[in-house]
């Protein structure tokens, strides 16, 4: 027949997963068990389709109804060779329904288990495949838990705990290690900054993982910045005994590493995951479960057996919330796994999840006292409401060192003009080069400052000021003497807290709350903003137990129409007709309108650059760290000015060095040149 002939070598399109999706429903009829038999089947080259529907769709159509009508070759002959073995399907449906009080919860939890199923599917095809074809043994990254365990029990008792705060930080992880052995789906580590979050839940989890015996330990961080920190600490702590793998945008396995043989264990471990300590970002993690192509959802089923460390919690988007908690749920629940909520600003999950999730999910709070977080308030917030931007400078001038921080980019360049003296300017008009070049110096700067002038007056021309969005509030670790933040969400005030007297240096520390005196007129359109403007009537202490409470109360009450709009039964109430395909395509957590264009600074970018010219593609991992973002209409200022190219590739770059400066980035009008 037509596949046998291209077995053989011949040519020609041969439709065959279809052949095996109506197998399935010959052999076992029509039920939900089916259904995710034939989804698996008729998408495992191409992606889960769309259900679609029988009744209505053509067999010109993709979807799954539609392919069902499609007529094939004679295939019967499978029969002679293979034994279709039997299932208990109503053993299976009876698993289905149990949780399931609505139908919602039904397409949920169908959903998930056919993406699951899918995951084992094709990641088995996958490895069968590479293993036949190339001869190469699928190899696993492996690490030792126990002589982690080792090593991190070491490191953590070597700290010394004379101070008030070093005892704090001691009693507030033994709250966490003496409810190592207790048993939940999910832990709740709310721990303020400053308290040893990262080493405390990492010692929690390789524990938890010997105890339990799981499989592996998968961190979960929202800022590729903060994936660079927690690597370092890990790769410090554990040396040689950890093959941490780091599966994110902005990281390049190539660039990394030069051993070859490494590198293709490394590179096949991040197409499926099979690795014992992973590192990787909220969105790698979120958009891998809710997928339905097979080289994302081939990572779902080693998702299994392990524990799950979500840091920054808090930072989940709102408007995917249910489909994002309901994942985490069914992974524990269903898939044995245990996963660790972290944060220093906790919203009320636990009311969250028993809200918006389906079923019981066992939390535990793993701190009860909070007694000690006083201990860690390094810095008092003070609302100083409208200033100008002049008036802004003026009062960041009065301190060897300061932080501004601002929601927009071009607030960011306007006060960077105005700011006389010593500055720097941080921004995603940079690329990810320039800023971790301008971070590094300000680092340097301040400890320069530290050392020659300690807590005593420094010079005007020494006083440095930064002038940054939020991207310097997570991940970067700077100690400056006072911050100012333009009035925002709480967790993003406490955030930018973060940055002021973080080694508590500073009997005294003040972080300025404040609003632009030309938004007077201008109603707030973020609804966290908003509620902070009514908070600090009410609370002398925003960074309180009870504020973080009641903002994160507010802030859900507002927003509840969009925490499950982007839940999956949302889009359809059969689950023949599901839209696998569309549903992934519009998951996508950070909804920017940003695009990333290249800019040319070294031999490397040059070469890179070159490649995308000539060849029409390019490497996206490695060009990120040469990339700066606008918005739409700002790359439009940019084409008409006729100073980028997309070369036909989409892969959009800078063509006129002229219209970027190393210190702020992307420009929108060429510089002035005098000929004398």
């Amino acid at each position: 027949n037509s596949f046998q002939k291209r077995i053989n070598g011949n040519k020609i399109k041969v439709e065959h997963s279809m052949c095996g999706a109506i197998a399935a429903n010959e052999k076992y009829g029509l039920s939900a068990l089916t259904f995710i038999i034939m989804y698996c089947i008729a998408g495992h080259h191409s992606g889960i389709p769309n259900g679609g529907s029988y009744k209505c769709d053509t067999d010109d159509m993709s979807t799954l109804g539609g392919r069902l009508k499609r007529t094939f070759e004679d295939y019967s002959i499978y029969k002679n060779e293979l034994n279709i073995p039997e299932i208990n399907i109503e053993k299976f449906l009876n698993f289905l329904k149990s949780d399931c009080d609505k139908l919602e919860q039904l397409i949920d939890k169908f959903a998930f288990f056919t993406r699951y199923c899918f995951s084992c599917l094709v990641d088995a095809d996958s490895i069968n495949t590479a293993e036949f074809c190339n001869g190469v043994k699928h190899k696993s990254l492996n690490s030792d838990f126990e002589g982690c365990l080792k090593k991190l029990n070491i490191l953590i008792n070597s700290f010394v705990c004379t101070t008030k705060l070093q005892k704090a930080r001691s009693q507030l992880q033994k709250q966490v290690f003496e409810n190592i052995n207790s048993n939940a789906d999910i832990f709740i580590m709310n721990m303020p900054t400053g308290s040893g979050k990262t080493l405390c839940s990492m010692k929690f989890a390789l524990e938890k993982a010997i105890n339990e015996k799981k499989k592996r330990i998968i961190y979960i961080i929202p800022y590729n910045s903060i994936i660079d920190q927690t690597a370092d600490v890990f790769k410090d702590a554990f040396r040689e005994l950890a093959n941490i793998l780091r599966h994110q945008s902005t990281f390049s396995i190539e660039d990394n590493y030069e051993d070859e043989e490494y590198k293709i264990i490394l590179s096949s471990a991040t197409e499926n995951w099979n690795a014992d300590i992973i590192i990787t970002t909220a969105v790698q993690f979120f958009e891998s479960v809710y997928s339905n192509k097979r080289s994302r959802l081939r990572k779902l089923h080693n998702m299994a057996e392990s524990i799950l460390i979500f840091d920054e919690v808090h930072t989940m988007p709102v408007q995917y919330l249910q489909p994002c908690l309901e994942s985490v749920a069914f992974i524990t629940k269903y898939l044995n796994s245990k996963a660790v909520f972290l944060t220093a600003t906790m919203p009320n999950f636990e009311e969250l999840i028993n809200k918006y999730v389906m079923g019981s999910v066992k939390i535990k709070n793993l701190i009860t006292d909070y007694s000690l977080f006083p201990v860690f308030q390094k810095c008092t917030y003070r609302n100083i409401y409208y200033v100008t931007k002049e008036e802004l400078i003026k009062r960041a001038k009065k301190y060897s060192s300061s932080l501004i921080i601002v929601n927009k980019r071009r607030a960011v360049r306007e006060l960077y003009n105005i700011c006389k003296g010593k500055k720097y300017h941080l921004s995603t008009y940079m690329t990810s080069i320039d800023r971790s070049r301008v971070i590094k110096e300000i680092k340097e700067e301040i400890l320069k400052l530290e050392r020659e002038f300690g807590n005593g007056e420094v010079p005007d021309d020494r006083k440095i000021t930064v002038i940054s969005t939020s991207l310097i509030e997570a991940g970067v670790d700077i100690d400056f003497e006072v911050v100012f933040r333009e009035r925002s969400g709480l967790d993003h005030i406490l955030q930018a807290g973060g940055r002021c007297n973080r080694e508590g240096k500073r009997e005294k520390a003040d972080v300025f709350i404040f609003d632009f005196e030309e938004e007077k007129t201008n109603p707030k359109k973020d609804i966290g903003a908003e509620i902070m403007g009514e908070l600090f009537n009410l609370y002398d202490d925003i960074s309180s137990e009870e504020c973080i409470k009641e903002y994160f109360k507010r802030f859900y009450f507002f927003e509840n129409k969009k925490i499950d709009k982007n839940s999956m039964y949302q889009y359809e109430s059969h689950i023949d007709a599901l839209p696998f395909k569309d549903y992934a395509d519009s998951f996508n957590l950070i909804e920017s309108q940003n695009i990333s264009v290249v800019n040319v600074c070294d031999s490397e970018s040059a070469a890179m650059v070159e490649e995308i010219k000539e060849k029409g593609v390019g490497d996206i991992r490695r060009l990120q760290n040469y990339t700066f973002s606008v918005y739409n209409y700002e790359l439009e200022t940019l084409i008409k000015q006729h100073v980028v190219d997309n070369y036909g590739t989409g892969i959009w770059c800078l063509t006129n060095s002229d219209y970027y400066d190393n210190e702020i980035g992307v420009i929108f009008e060429a510089k002035d040149y005098f000929i004398d």
